[in-house]
């Protein structure tokens, strides 16, 4: 018996739909949407600055019976 619980990540060039699609192939059912952001450091006049670059969209899903 497999995994209950999986995560899927949306990857760059990949749509959401995409996504949705393959865990109803491997029989997964959405029950959370996470976005989470992605971060990059630079240095500025020698102080360090972070900024948003972007975000990634994780979906949590559960076994379908």
């Amino acid at each position: 018996m497999g995994k209950k619980k999986k995560r899927f990540t949306v990857e760059e060039g990949q749509s959401i739909d995409e996504v949705l699609a393959q865990m109803k192939e491997e029989g997964y059912q959405p029950v959370r949407r996470v976005e989470e952001p992605i971060f990059q450091e630079r240095m500025e006049g020698g102080e360090k600055k972070v900024d948003p670059v972007g975000r990634q969209i994780i979906f949590d899903a559960v076994k379908t019976e």
